[in-house]
């Protein structure tokens, strides 16, 4: 295992949902509070911004180019980092103090997202799929729905609910994108942080961010944790799998909470990276309008 290294050292306040982009060989991601989808090129080390009106929870790459995103407001579709903002279903439209939060597509092409409640007085945040431009409800009853990633052969979907430190699997359908009942796959005590983000590498391993933990850790798909690597900010978020050969991990932060942990993780808000045993995986486009 490689030593952790500041990538792109930067003040977020909260990024989240890295995307590495095989084709251009860039990290998308974005910055939630600050309602900014971000492409980071490693190679020239510049970070170009798409300023939105709203927060951006998650998106994926579209097979016809641009972006599928969750919004506050719902799902739309993004042209380009010059903008272009198509509308497509907002499924909380009666929610209106929930946002999307996590999610990606699986790998028949359907644009699977998560809510959050940030009131924390229901288990009201719900994943839903966008498949060709037609949403379901498909899993969840979560705080904030969270840690969406699937095993390489898509038969097992995974997801978290943060604020239980809990992470569940369920049984998934690929052709009709269904899933089984929810179990829990892993949890967390007091202290080790929380699940958050998370990616599955090409032996079937998870990798959670742990949130408030400093840390992210790689689990087996027993739901054992097999490997943790130390990172120099309290809320590591998110991972994805990057580089030309996919086995460069970038870890997005958080900005530092407090003047003692800004004195301690000066870096936060920055995004990490470490070269990793085993490669990821290429990240399925939406396929749908």
């Amino acid at each position: 295992m490689s030593q952790v290294k500041t990538a792109l050292k930067i003040d977020a306040k909260l990024g989240e949902c890295p995307r590495w982009d095989e084709q251009t060989q860039t990290l998308f991601w974005v910055d939630i509070d600050n309602f900014r989808l971000n492409q980071f090129d490693p190679k020239t080390g510049t970070n170009k911004v798409l300023q939105l009106d709203e927060e951006i929870g998650c998106f994926a790459l579209r097979e016809k180019g641009g972006f599928v995103a969750g919004l506050r407001s719902g799902y739309v579709t993004i042209d380009s980092l010059e903008g272009g903002i198509t509308p497509i279903a907002d499924p909380e439209a009666d929610k209106d103090w929930q946002r999307f939060n996590d999610g990606r597509c699986d790998a028949a092409g359907r644009f699977i997202a998560g809510t959050l409640n940030p009131r924390k007085d229901a288990y009201s945040g719900h994943f839903y799929s966008l498949d060709q431009g037609t949403v379901k409800k498909l899993v969840g009853e979560n705080w904030t729905s969270n840690g969406l990633a699937f095993s390489p052969d898509s038969k097992t979907l995974y997801y978290s609910d943060t604020p239980q430190h809990k992470i569940f699997a369920c049984d998934y359908d690929l052709d009709t994108g269904t899933v089984g009942e929810s179990r829990i796959f892993a949890e967390f005590p007091l202290g080790w942080g929380r699940p958050d983000g998370a990616s599955v590498d090409a032996d079937g391993n998870y990798w959670s961010a742990l949130y408030g933990g400093g840390r992210v850790v790689q689990l087996n798909p027993q739901g054992e944790i097999i490997n943790t690597i130390a990172v120099p900010a309290k809320n590591p978020t998110m991972v994805a799998f990057g580089g030309s050969d996919l086995k460069t991990l970038y870890i997005t932060t958080t900005k530092a909470g407090s003047e003692e942990e800004a004195e301690q993780y000066p870096l936060s808000g920055s995004i990490f990276a470490v070269e990793v045993e085993v490669a990821g995986a290429v990240e399925p486009r939406y396929k749908g309008e």
